[in-house]
């Protein structure tokens, strides 16, 4: 099955990674750390909350006007 992953810089150093479908995340020092750890973190909850595939995901960005604190 293949799923979505959105990895974000951590403030701290280092990636969060989030999977949207099943609202798994996880963090790591590195890319492939990050992934590896949503991979796992992913299948654990698989295993107790199992889902149908929903077909590819579509990933767009879109921009907010900043506001001045």
């Amino acid at each position: 099955m293949q799923l979505t992953a959105v990895l974000i810089p951590a403030e701290e150093g280092g990636f969060v990674a989030l999977n949207p479908e099943t609202g798994t995340s996880t963090q790591g020092e590195s890319i492939e750390e990050a992934l590896a750890n949503l991979q796992e973190a992913t299948e654990l909850y698989l295993e107790e909350f199992p889902i149908t595939s929903y077909g590819k995901a579509l990933l767009t960005t879109f921009e907010v006007a900043a506001r001045a604190a």
